[in-house]
């Protein structure tokens, strides 16, 4: 009895589609290989060959994806964060974000009362900026408080001149901070510590290095080094 080969006796159309979806499998993998190979040779310093290969796919797509970074969060393509705010500077005066348009930030939420997490992701902001030689002055570091109730612009002022001599603190009323958190998808709660009459802010903890545009470029975590931070960003001001 002859043998019949798999799809022998398939119609037409269905050979002809079958057909299609083994050439374009194959193109595929040569697109996958090709973004990897491209990857691999052009990726940025500090830049891992994983985050080259996802910026390097995204200019296939004519994808908009922000640069990668040692240390940071890569944002998903069609992620955006920060936007438009109004705020009150530590000095009094009210500013805007265009006011701050044209120059590099990182941006921390925070507040002036908090025990441990914010003086230490500050305390890594300015270590990062000093590590950076002269390049870090070209980046200004911003506290943005979550707590507007206690943090008023003295309160603030004499909080951010403890971390950074170019530290800008902003603060705004509750709706103003509140509209500014969620541009940039920060949570952040009023608790009460038990056996407390004085409460606290639970609160998100990433450090964000917005681009001159004021589009957040890298979210980076809690605890990450002031290196990798300066890593980081030095290798992004330099496509900047």
């Amino acid at each position: 009895m002859a043998q019949v080969l798999p799809g022998a006796g398939a119609p037409a159309y269905v050979r002809g589609m079958t057909r299609i979806i083994q050439i374009v499998s194959v193109l595929l993998v040569l697109l996958i290989g090709g973004a990897w190979g491209a990857a691999w040779f052009g990726r940025g310093p500090g830049e891992s060959v994983s985050d080259a290969f996802l910026r390097s796919i995204a200019r296939l797509t004519g994808g908009d994806m922000p640069a990668p970074s040692a240390g940071g969060i890569q944002l998903a393509q069609g992620v955006s964060l920060g936007g438009p705010f109004t705020l009150v500077d530590h000095t009094g005066r009210t500013v805007t974000d265009r006011d701050f348009a044209g120059r590099p930030l990182l941006v921390y939420f925070g507040f002036t009362y908090c025990p441990d997490v914010c003086p230490t992701e500050l305390g890594t902001i300015a270590a990062a900026l000093d590590a950076m030689g002269p390049a870090g002055e070209r980046v200004t570091p911003i506290l943005v408080t979550i707590d507007p109730e206690r943090d008023t612009p003295a309160a603030l002022a004499d909080y951010v001149s403890r971390f950074h001599p170019r530290m800008i603190g902003l603060t705004g009323s509750a709706e103003q901070v509140a509209a500014a958190a969620r541009a940039y998808r920060v949570y952040y709660a009023r608790v009460r510590p038990r056996d407390s009459t004085d409460y606290l802010m639970d609160h998100s903890s990433f450090i964000y290095f917005v681009g001159p545009d004021g589009r957040v470029r890298s979210l980076f975590r809690p605890e990450t080094t002031p290196e990798a931070i300066a890593a980081a960003i030095t290798s992004q001001l330099r496509a900047l």
